[in-house]
């Protein structure tokens, strides 16, 4: 794929063609992951989807995951054996199928006892408690023996392994006293989430023409028949009417609900939990885990986990009912989450100053009365609000969901969509690859692939390599673009260049600072942020966008507001 056959559509002309039309069979509001796949499934039926997001895609929840591709091991305690299968064979397709981004973890779970927890699983899987307790070798092992089953059906993850108490000690001699046992087991995670989320709207909009995606757009209004669309960048309004309207919005399904349907009393759906992480810096840390996670229980029983991130490490996480879906990272939340920590790890030295970056999520989980978060159901749902009087389309509300099952949670929405329009599917993303995962060079034909890719486009091997490893094999479109011109490297992150930064601005909706800090790149969430790296990036999208002078200053401005507020980087960026 070279730059040359990828045509660019830049705003005005997507704005363009939204202006063109006045009817459409389907609009998805919302460019979480859950709506991007949809919009995937849906564009490649060949149904003339749009999809509308009133910030940048992946912005909120779908931005803020712990980074786990994994199946839900602790789910089989309450009994959602149907949940942990599909995530299970939903995470062993993207392994395949997004191989740049996806890759295999391995997990070592501590383990205090022998058989704790087992009279409280029993009463968990039975509907009797839902207290948290942290479980013995026992149940672990039993849990880690029906995970087997299912990854050893649908992929090729190595079986679990339990570990006695000289063997956990030799293995991790940081862990605290209490740990008396170790099990391990293989899950995945995700390199780049937003950019995966990214590549499926791009793949589905290359193969479906005449789909249309536009980030920061909002649903303003509804007059039961026609729907107000505003452009956030220029405030232009545009009026449609749509067949199906899908509400895809997360943690924001009931405000849009009643945007939909203002006459008619609330129906609570949603009822989310809010999730917090840290990225910090310890090399200490870092060098125990070795390119492991530890999946562990605080002293509450409550799930937690660290892993490596970029040279750091990530931590978390918390689970905090809320009912305002605009949250950030509290300093309550990250006392918690390094407190949780030392648990484990109690020699380790470690305070909110090694602290780089936080972020913070809600889980669009459904409404329920549980007095125990941790037991409300991830498991997705669709509810259908056909029409009635003052509402003429149909609204298909997409509650719940993981990151991980996100391919076959679109796949079920659009199914349904397409029962409601007559149509049939055409097209299974089952085994489809994603964006730069097509034609992935296994570990056997890497080094090939990047002497040929260095020699074709004069770059050095390590650059080529470095390309591929954040773009996968999309990497040769990023390499043809960056030899149309003389190119440079940034002063305050020679790893990065500017045609590099030009290509993502220019053929990826990028509209703001943050959208190419934190969503685009990994610089904001790999601790990487500089005020000088800030700045230079800056002066570089003010350029491309043709910003006057006054008004790249006040963005900057903003986007250093905001970066400390939402992201704790204050210290970090603030002018010596």
């Amino acid at each position: 794929m070279t730059s040359e056959s990828r045509k660019p559509e830049g705003r005005s002309a997507r704005l363009a063609r939204l202006r063109q039309l006045t009817r459409v069979p389907v609009l998805i509001v919302g460019g979480g992951i859950n709506g991007i796949s949809t919009f995937r499934e849906l564009a490649l039926q060949g149904v003339p989807v749009v999809m509308v997001e009133k910030d940048d895609w992946c912005q909120a929840a779908s931005g803020a995951l712990s980074r786990m591709i994994h199946g839900g091991l602790r789910y089989l305690e309450t009994g959602e054996f149907g949940l942990v299968k599909e995530a299970v064979q939903e995470r062993d397709r993207l392994l395949k199928n997004a191989p740049h981004y996806v890759a295999p973890l391995r997990t070592t779970l501590p383990i205090g006892s022998r058989t704790g927890g087992l009279l409280n699983a029993g009463k968990r899987f039975l509907q009797l408690s839902d207290q948290p307790s942290r479980r013995g070798a026992l149940v672990v092992k039993t849990g880690l023996t029906l995970y087997d089953t299912w990854s050893r059906q649908f992929g090729t993850m190595p079986r679990h392994q339990m570990h006695n108490q000289q063997q956990t000690q030799q293995r991790w001699p940081g862990f605290a006293r209490w740990v008396k046992y170790s099990a391990a087991y293989y899950d995945a995670w995700i390199a780049a989430p937003e950019r995966l989320g990214f590549e499926l709207i791009e793949d589905a909009e290359r193969a479906a023409p005449n789909a249309l995606a536009l980030n920061y757009l909002s649903l303003e209004q509804c007059d039961g028949e026609k729907l107000t669309l505003r452009d956030r960048q220029s405030g232009e309004t545009f009026t449609l009417a749509a067949h199906v309207v899908v509400n895809a919005t997360g943690a924001w399904i009931d405000q849009l609900n009643g945007t939909l349907s203002p006459a008619l009393p609330p129906n609570k759906l949603i009822g989310g939990t809010k999730g917090s992480h840290l990225i910090i810096r310890s090399p200490a840390l870092l060098q125990m885990l070795d390119g492991e996670m530890v999946y562990y229980e605080n002293q509450e029983g409550r799930v937690c986990i660290m892993f490596p991130w970029y040279g750091n490490v990530l931590v978390g996480s918390t689970d905090i009912r809320v009912d305002n879906p605009d949250v950030v990272c509290e300093e309550e939340e990250q006392n918690y989450i390094l407190d949780s920590l030392r648990f484990i790890f109690p020699a380790l030295q470690v305070s909110k100053e090694d602290v780089l970056y936080t972020f913070s999520g809600v889980r669009p989980l459904p409404a329920s009365e549980a007095t125990v978060n941790g037991t409300i159901s991830r498991n997705h749902s669709l509810i259908l609000l056909p029409p009635l009087a003052g509402r003429d389309f149909t609204t298909l509300c997409l509650v719940g969901g993981k990151w991980t099952t996100f391919r076959s949670f679109g796949e079920e929405a659009a199914d349904r969509v397409l029962k409601l329009l007559g149509e049939k599917r055409k097209v299974s993303t089952v085994e489809l690859p994603i964006g730069g995962g097509s034609h992935f060079p296994g570990a056997a034909g890497r080094q090939g692939w990047i002497k040929q890719q260095s020699s074709l486009y004069a770059l050095s091997p390590l650059r080529t390599a470095q390309l591929l490893s954040r773009y996968g094999t999309r990497a040769q479109a990023v390499m043809a673009f960056m030899q149309q011109q003389p190119d440079t490297l940034l002063q305050a992150h020679p790893e990065w260049s500017q045609n590099e930064l030009r290509f993502l601005i220019r053929y990826e909706q990028v509209e703001t600072l943050e959208d190419l800090l934190i969503r685009r790149t990994h610089l904001a969430v790999s601790g990487q942020l500089t005020l000088p790296l800030v700045e230079e990036v800056a002066a570089l999208l003010a350029q491309e966008r043709s910003w006057s002078s006054q008004y790249a200053k006040q963005h900057v401005a903003e986007t250093l507001a905001r970066l400390a507020a939402r992201h704790g980087l204050g210290r970090l960026l603030t002018p010596s």
